[in-house]
């Protein structure tokens, strides 16, 4: 009986090392599957006008998207010339009011280019853009509590790009925390973008002199 009690014990000892090796992997599997669903149903929210999940608003528009506040206003595609050295290029300019309402945190922070994304009439994958640039800086701070500052945001577009409105995705992030069923931290923080909406914006166009 003691021999027996004693395998029994060493078998017990192995199979609990067994699930504890394994179990981050399980849970590393398990939170890169969850992200991935996320990450389709984020870009599915917009991408086909038929079917969209999230509103479509007509701007001028204000919207509370997680941690800001935008006032969409007016968009521009700027096109620059071929030159001796450079060749023609296009930008999409869109120029919005932003305001930190961050009242979980209360923390100042720069948008991110991932929270704006064009969505291209084509159907084609959501082009991001470089963030925002406010009183001149990219990836100016703002300031919880401070009033909005009147700000635009960048995106890189094919050269022939053109559009007399376009379709701007808004995500906004969640103050929540991770799930305690992987294991992880159960205290909440800005995570997990959404989509919100889709703002619809009047845009005109304009060639820059070299």
């Amino acid at each position: 009986m003691a021999v027996e009690s004693l395998d029994d014990v060493i078998d017990a000892m192995i199979a609990d090392r067994v699930i504890h090796r394994h179990r981050r992997k399980w849970l590393i599997v398990i939170a890169a599957i969850l992200v991935l669903a996320a990450v389709i149903f984020v870009t599915g929210g917009w991408k086909e006008k038929k079917g969209r999940k999230v509103d479509t608003l007509e701007a001028p528009v204000t919207l509370t998207s997680g941690r800001y506040e935008y006032g969409f206003t007016s968009a521009e595609i700027i096109r620059s010339p071929k030159t001796t050295y450079d060749p023609a290029k296009s930008r999409l300019v869109i120029t919005f009011d932003l305001k930190n309402v961050d009242s979980e945190k209360k923390t100042s922070q720069s948008l991110s280019g991932d929270l704006l994304k064009l969505v291209p009439e084509d159907g084609s994958d959501p082009i991001k853009s470089d963030g925002a640039s406010c009183r001149g800086q990219l990836n100016y701070k703002l300031v919880y509590g401070l009033p909005a500052l009147t700000c635009t945001a960048e995106f890189k577009v094919p050269n022939d790009f053109k559009a007399t409105v376009v379709e701007i995705g808004v995500l906004g992030e969640r103050f929540e925390a991770d799930s305690a069923l992987l294991g992880l931290s159960n205290k909440p923080y800005w995570h997990n973008e959404v989509a919100d909406a889709v703002i619809r914006i009047p845009a005109t166009t304009r060639t820059e002199k070299k």
